[in-house]
């Protein structure tokens, strides 16, 4: 909005700049002129009316075959007299759509949440490609740019998030190697301790960086058994994954930066709202911060 309505762009030229449909850029600011920052906000797609759905009774009524049985959509549709298309949208909603996801007993959704804080870290790698010298294609618009701006390399990143508070840190290496990852976890464990939280569990992707002697020797020293995901299972590591996905949504890209270094400089003021002032829906719409100091092992309060 801000190049609309401050910097005086037309719209069409903004959406092109940013890769959107013209009637998605006049879609926002006609939602910005009439309700604010608060008409920027994500809505649900879901249409206020479902009169196809089928009632809550007789999707409870499939979920109880499913946990019953331990049919897939297949079977189950002659059992029901739906079809499979169906009970496979059904079942998703539930989220009981992998049977390897449930409870063998309950058929229940299994969603794991570290007991306290510093019970499960989470810890992956994330590069960046880096903003040129005066903005990029999310300024200029792809193609505007000459090619000798191409390829200025990648910032790299190492993000560390606690399961249980969903407190996270962004922390820059210069590189991949175990010696990165292991200088991100002793920063991660040094913030944490300050808080009187110890680390317990890490958790990791089977990357190079975390299969080495390095990173295995400094988890020894601070007390704390190392947990892999399953091979291409990125989703068992998902907190790690949805904490970068909203990192690159509401700070990496979250606006044009004139350069590199001044994308680099707005990293600590987003963390420092992140942890202490962004609602967050997995925890009750508390701020991590809020769950850390109040959920310390020993101190539930």
């Amino acid at each position: 909005m801000a190049r609309v309505t401050e910097l005086g762009w037309a719209p069409a030229t903004a959406a092109e700049a940013l890769g959107v449909s013209r009637a998605t850029a006049y879609k926002w600011l006609r939602r910005y002129r009439l309700e604010g920052e608060l008409g920027l906000l994500d809505r649900s797609s879901r249409p206020h009316r479902s009169p196809r759905r089928l009632p809550d009774h007789v999707e409870a009524g499939i979920c109880r075959a499913r946990a019953e049985r331990r049919y897939g959509p297949h079977r189950l549709a002659p059992l029901t007299g739906f079809s499979r298309s169906t009970i496979y949208a059904v079942l998703r909603r539930r989220g009981l759509s992998r049977l390897r996801d449930a409870d063998r007993v309950t058929a229940a959704p299994v969603r794991y949440v570290a007991c306290h804080p510093g019970a499960l870290l989470h810890q992956d790698h994330k590069k960046l490609g880096r903003v040129p010298p005066a903005g990029g294609h999310r300024v200029h618009g792809r193609g505007h740019r000459p090619n000798r701006l191409r390829g200025l390399g990648y910032d790299h990143f190492e993000v560390v998030i606690d399961d249980a508070s969903r407190a996270g840190l962004a922390i820059q290496v210069p590189d991949e190697s175990g010696a990165s990852a292991v200088a991100a976890l002793e920063t991660a464990a040094a913030f944490f301790a300050a808080l009187g939280v110890r680390i317990e569990r890490v958790m990791t992707d089977n990357g190079t960086a975390y299969r080495g002697r390095t990173y295995a020797a400094a988890l020894e020293d601070l007390g704390a058994r190392h947990k892999r995901t399953r091979p291409f299972r990125p989703q068992t590591n998902g907190k790690a994954e949805r904490f970068i996905k909203t990192l690159l949504a509401e700070w990496a890209y979250a606006r044009p930066y004139a350069d590199n270094t001044e994308r680099l400089a707005a990293l600590p003021e987003y963390l420092d709202f992140y942890n202490h002032g962004r609602p967050h829906t997995a925890i009750g719409g508390l701020a991590p911060m809020q769950v850390l100091v109040n959920n310390v092992r020993g101190k539930h309060t």
